[in-house]
């Protein structure tokens, strides 16, 4: 009997084991297989997408509702579904036993869940703002990361704390509220339950006296009412958690449901052909209703022309190089290529045709090579080498330790501003493109590298076509073709030479 013991126990504790083990790898292989669909749910959302969202709500959108789904709902569900078969035999057995009682006592178990079916509409709504408040302290992280150096040399750390108090009292607020909304549900069922057993009590007690049943069936009736009854008062916790993660997967569906904006045609084209003409035409584009940026914008490009965009600060001009990728879509007119409209093309083969360097560039965590490479994944140490040389960083990478090898931490946050923009100006060197856009993509650079850098680029226009958003006149004045973009419309057009003889004109003011 002792060994029968020790072997049961062994055998029990192994069989615990494995099924803890089980259990966590499926859960957390169902987690990371959802985080995966989201993730790449999240890179086919267009840039308007993210505009309208902060830091903390994408990553409680793609990251967070996939731990809430996944975490402890196979624990709970486990729980669950072993409670309600428990809860099935053991009626089984009071039916057995007294089929008077078991009447009153099943009654009175479906009483005690009665409230779990008005949860779901309580917490729902708690719950959505608590995702609000938490989206709240996630970005205040994020931006107290971001903006270290702001906080430190403008004195904000009082600013600082008592903008993040604000965001605890808001948590704490909206969690003591759902515990108000959640955790009465245990206690309720403990004391309807508790009704449960004294009634049966009660009864049986009558039903003894007048022989209808046994004392011996009694004891076995409350036996397994007690087994029935002890599980069911806990039930409401476990209710709570899987609540929680379907509404969760709830959310999740939503997001995996929804459409981009931005997003291929049925039977769209590839564009595999150098582009040989670009055509805007009555171009209109409002970020917000009613709010236009760009008024009924005309122009035609050719290959292998230089469009310098010039204009006011706030004029339009980075908004009009943003349609020709597609990172919006215009909100009136067509944007052209070779004769089709770029919405009839496939992103992919679109974008693959179009180099970007923006103003602010934004550089991924890895080496310096890593991230000209992105460019081009597949090109030669030879073409490698000759971006490099091409963005003037050659001097720069010889003088490292480790070379092109170079760790340059979060968004290259170990790079000088002007080194941050040559690796991205490399990058779009490498990828060489047939139509590149620069969007101040000279701005960071003293006026040394500038002068290499634009030589380069003079080099990179052979037989490309290049769009310019610039403000220094070197940049811009050998261009084919100068637009002057004000208030959302092209008020000049012309060369420099042209624009320049023009008596008050905008051009010549600027």
């Amino acid at each position: 009997i002792p060994l029968i013991i020790v072997l049961f126990t062994s055998t029990q504790g192994a069989l615990t084991y494995l099924s803890n083990y089980l259990n966590t790898w499926v859960g957390a292989n169902i987690t990371n297989l959802l985080k995966m669909d989201l993730y790449k749910k999240m890179l086919g959302f267009e840039t308007e997408f993210f505009n309208q969202k902060n830091s903390g709500d994408v990553i409680y959108m793609f990251n967070n509702n996939a731990d809430m789904a996944c975490a402890g709902l196979l624990t709970n569900l486990k729980n669950f579904v072993q409670k309600f078969f428990t809860a099935v035999s053991l009626t089984f057995v009071l039916f057995y036993n007294s089929w008077q009682l078991a009447i009153v006592c099943v009654f009175i178990l479906l009483m005690a869940l009665l409230p779990m079916t008005t949860m779901k509409k309580k917490v729902k709504s708690v719950m959505d703002k608590a995702i609000v408040a938490d989206s709240s302290l996630i970005t205040a992280y994020n931006e107290t990361y971001s903006g270290n150096k702001t906080i430190i040399s403008y004195n904000l750390e009082n600013y600082q704390k008592s903008k993040f108090q604000q965001v605890l009292n808001g948590v704490f607020s909206l969690r003591i509220k759902m515990l108000k909304r959640t955790r009465w549900l245990t206690p309720v069922m403990h004391v309807i339950l508790s009704f449960g057993i004294g009634l049966a009590i009660w009864i049986g007690s009558v039903l003894i006296l007048d022989g209808t049943i046994t004392s011996g069936s009694f004891v076995s009736f409350l036996t397994a009412l007690i087994m029935l009854y002890t599980p069911m008062k806990s039930i409401g916790s476990n209710y709570n958690s899987i609540l929680m993660s379907f509404l969760a997967i709830e959310r999740v569906f939503d997001i995996m449901d929804s459409v981009p904006a931005i997003r291929n045609k049925a039977n769209a084209k590839i564009l595999s052909e150098k582009p040989k003409l670009i055509e805007f035409k009555n171009v209109s584009f409002a970020y917000k209703p009613n709010v236009p940026v760009l008024k009924k914008v005309n122009i035609t490009v050719k290959q292998g022309e230089t469009i310098a965009l010039v204009g006011n600060s706030g004029g339009g001009k980075s908004t009009f190089i943003s349609l020709l990728p597609r990172f919006y879509d215009v909100s009136t007119g067509n944007i052209l290529i070779d004769g089709v409209d770029i919405r009839d093309y496939t992103l992919e083969s679109l974008r693959d045709n179009i180099g970007v360097v923006f103003q602010d560039n934004f550089l991924f965590g890895g080496t310096i090579r890593e991230n000209i490479m992105l460019g081009n994944a597949k090109a030669t140490p030879e073409q490698l080498k000759n971006a490099v040389k091409m963005a003037y960083l050659d001097d720069f990478v010889n003088s490292l330790k480790d070379g092109l090898d170079t760790q340059i931490g979060e968004r290259g946050i170990l790079l000088s501003g002007g080194q941050k923009q040559r690796v991205a100006i490399a990058r779009a060197f490498l990828k060489d493109a047939p139509i590149l856009i620069l969007d101040e993509a000279t701005s960071a650079l003293d006026n040394k590298s500038e002068a290499v850098v634009q030589k380069a680029i003079e080099n990179l226009m052979h037989d490309k076509t290049v769009f310019v958003v610039a403000h220094r006149l070197s940049t811009i004045r050998h261009a084919s073709k100068i637009v002057v973009i004000n208030q959302g419309e092209i008020v000049e057009v012309g060369t420099h030479d042209e624009l320049v003889n023009i008596e008050n004109g905008a051009y010549k003011l600027l």
